[in-house]
């Protein structure tokens, strides 16, 4: 290994070892999906661009303030990188003061040469973390009916994968194909939802690549897989986005409304593609309070 990869490597684990647990995802040896190739962690300004081993980043909030809600946080980067700091740890560090357990998902990329399937990869990752969520409920004190997750960006697209999709992708035979992938809420930030007209098309080319067909870009376009089983759902968005246009989230809520899906919409006129823990204006700093007081609301916190 170089040695600049050496000093990059060893950045994220000071990051990783932050986390009061890391959790491997799959088995020595059975991760589906995989070529079986040995792949070196890269990053970059702290943006993963190869995932070696995909895991979680736990972090707990102290047992005096934990409520029993969790959330699994999926990094932003367009299916192209994990913006795993400032889109995960600080993310999970804040959602830590509201009391809700966090978990930050380091998901293969598309994009990884060890897949056989490519757009899989992350898709499997995500079913399996929650998955062990649900399985480790009693151990970390957590309701098993209260797990959400968190996207934004590319990392939206995934989580309205997973909540709009049914079909499990991460079974291996082991005690975990019992447990159920699908989460009890979303918090979507100016969320990759359609393949359509209104795209991102960086994150289609990564997430797709030579899969990119009439079909897939139907499937997997999410506005069209929600029915009355998608969970509650929250949506933040900046009319100025100049990346992912906010037409991704409207479409999204619009099919939500038509089949009763409880959840909220909040369009901010500033923001751009930066709503997150460090915001432009007052007004779409609020996106925080507005969350929790959301998660409150439909008593997913109490």
């Amino acid at each position: 290994m170089k040695k600049g990869l050496v000093i990059l490597f060893s950045v994220f684990c000071s990051f990783a070892l932050s986390a009061q647990e890391v959790i491997p995802l799959w088995p020595e040896g059975k991760m589906p999906n995989s070529k079986g190739m040995k792949l070196e962690h890269l990053e970059e300004r702290e943006r993963i661009t190869q995932v070696a081993e995909p895991k979680m980043l736990a972090y707990f909030p102290p047992k005096e303030e934990q409520n029993g809600t969790s959330i699994i946080i999926l990094p932003s980067g367009g299916y192209h990188h994990l913006t795993y700091n400032l889109g995960g740890i600080q993310l999970a560090k804040w959602y830590n003061t509201q009391g809700i357990t966090a978990f930050v998902l380091i998901y293969r990329l598309p994009t990884s040469p060890d897949l056989i399937v490519s757009e899989n990869g992350p898709i499997q990752d995500t079913q399996r973390a929650i998955k062990l969520i649900r399985q480790n409920g009693v151990t970390w004190n957590l309701d098993v009916n209260k797990i959400g997750v968190f996207g934004a960006s590319a990392g939206g697209h995934l989580a309205s994968t997973i909540a709009t999709h049914d079909t499990d992708l991460s079974k291996i035979g082991d005690d975990l194909d019992a447990y159920s992938f699908l989460p009890n809420f979303m918090i979507l930030v100016s969320p990759v939802i359609t393949f359509g007209e209104y795209t991102h098309k960086g994150s289609l080319t990564n997430f797709l690549g030579d899969h990119t067909t009439p079909e897939n870009i139907q499937k997997y376009s999410n506005e069209f897989h929600v029915t009355e089983k998608t969970p509650p759902t929250i949506l933040f968005h900046a009319q100025n986005d100049p990346t992912v246009n906010p037409m991704n989230s409207l479409l999204f809520y619009e099919q939500m409304m038509k089949h009763n899906v409880l959840g909220s919409l909040h369009i901010f006129p500033k923001g751009k593609h930066n709503i997150g823990i460090y915001n432009e204006s007052a007004l779409t700093d609020e996106w925080k309070i507005i969350c929790t007081k959301w998660l409150k609301e439909i008593d997913l916190v109490k």
